[in-house]
């Protein structure tokens, strides 16, 4: 196993339920110092949501070990021979190097964050967010640090994540997006109403903006973050701009690659022409269920399912993985946001036609205490009037309706089907009619329409 978190140990954990250690030796590479740990759950830790680093690790190295899987720390694979079917690896902390073979070769190398390449992007105060490490470094500089301003750079999930959990710690926040609104999972309307709870939280959104550079003081150190246009101080700096395959090793070793730069996979999570060797999580591409394309999509829902996989078939059972829908909810402060299925440009790259509507409801019957408003966008092809895409903004009780929408895709629901789904109505949960279940209804209607 190349890689200790999601991928790499539910693998190898499936593998041992499957096979004893007399039947199936299992070695795994690790450069860091944690195995088996959310990063989903970082930002919630920085922000102090979650108080202890600990509880965001699954599985410790030595429980790994104790189940008989041969667990290496702090070690990185720096080559991978496929015609000898081995493996280089360096010890971290002392250099020294050496080869492993093996039968079986599972490949979970994860994603890289995108750090520009810019001035400044690699002086102190200038931090990415992927790993424990990097959570614990970011901690311990907001401990150091006297100033109270942050800039975060780019306004994707764990941009917007981070600009909460630095708004808990207090900090005064400014986010610097490149797209013309925050959350490009989004369509731009749909991220329109992120942007404007975001600024009523108190954060300073600059849209359409080009970070160029990364001013630094007489120390070295990060003091401001700059556009073509502006400078916007800074005591600490957070990169938030994306993360991209991490697939040196593979393209190295020749193994095929996809046009998102992810290794390219069977049904059985098998790298495509390569029997013996599998990969999964943030490193490969998968298969959209509504495009028909294949998308890198970096989360730990996948990351977690294709390890189960892989363990399965590399211990000698059967499992196949079909794709996904392309599912993800996230939230700044109170404002929850979801989407699932296919934004407007999505569907025109794909070659579909399609009507789009948007409706305003609310979490609850409006009489019931505590209810909250939401804006539900969705995406119907027009010929079949097949659901395409669902996306949710709103407050507490809209994130987790995107599921419903997951679902009706996974089955490639039409919309007017949608309308009659059976699902659960107390006036504390729900109106009589969800919300969900009124945009379906406009989206019917759209489709008649529109033949």
């Amino acid at each position: 196993m190349i890689g200790g978190d999601a991928t790499g140990m539910s693998a190898a954990s499936q593998a041992r339920r499957l096979k004893d250690p007399d039947e199936l030796e299992i070695v795994a590479f690790e450069r860091g110092h944690f195995t088996s740990y959310s990063a989903c759950g970082i930002p919630y830790w920085v922000g102090g949501d979650v108080p202890e680093r600990d509880q965001l690790i699954a599985r410790t190295p030595e429980e790994h070990r104790a189940r008989g899987i041969d667990l290496r720390l702090r070690t990185e694979v720096t080559e991978i021979d496929v015609a000898e079917r081995r493996v280089r690896a360096r010890d971290v902390d002392s250099g020294a190097e050496s080869w492993t073979s093996y039968d079986k070769l599972v490949i979970a190398t994860g994603a890289r964050p995108i750090r520009p390449d810019m001035p400044g992007a690699d002086a102190p105060g200038v931090h990415g967010v992927q790993t424990l490490d990097d959570g614990q470094a970011l901690i311990d500089t907001l401990a150091r640090t006297r100033g109270r301003r942050a800039v975060v750079v780019g306004a994707g999930y764990i941009g917007v994540e981070m600009a909460e959990a630095l708004i808990n710690r207090g900090y005064e926040v400014t986010v610097v997006n490149r797209g013309r609104e925050p959350m490009s999972t989004l369509d731009p309307d749909m991220g329109r109403l992120v942007h404007e709870a975001m600024e009523g939280l108190g954060i300073t959104m600059v849209n359409d903006a080009q970070v160029t550079k990364i001013l630094t003081g007489a120390d070295g150190r990060a003091r401001a973050v700059a556009t073509d246009d502006a400078e916007y101080p800074a005591d600490v700096v957070v990169l938030g701009i994306g993360v991209r395959p991490e697939t040196t090793l593979a393209a190295r070793a020749g193994l095929p690659l996809g046009a998102h730069g992810g290794l390219l996979t069977d049904l059985s999570m098998r790298v495509r022409g390569h029997a013996g060797i599998w990969s999964g999580g943030d490193c490969v591409e998968v298969l959209d269920l509504v495009s028909g394309q294949e998308r890198h999509i970096a989360l730990g829902t996948h990351a977690n399912k294709h390890g189960q996989i892989i363990g399965t078939n590399a211990g000698g059972g059967y499992a196949t993985f079909p794709g996904v829908v392309g599912t993800a909810v996230s939230k700044v402060c109170d404002l929850e946001i979801a989407r699932t299925g296919l934004r407007e440009k999505d569907a025109r790259r794909a070659g579909l036609q399609f009507t789009s509507v948007t409706i305003e409801s609310t979490s609850r019957a409006g009489y019931y205490p505590g209810t909250n408003p939401m804006t539900v966008k969705m995406l119907a092809e027009r010929r079949t009037g097949r659901l395409l895409g669902v996306q949710i903004v709103g407050r507490e009780g809209a994130g987790k309706r995107v599921d419903i929408a997951a679902v009706a895709l996974t089955a490639r629901m039409t919309v007017e089907q949608m309308t009659a789904l059976d699902l659960g109505y107390a006036p504390p949960f729900s109106p009589v009619w969800d919300p969900v279940l009124v945009a379906a209804r406009k989206a019917a209607r759209a489709v008649e329409q529109h033949p």
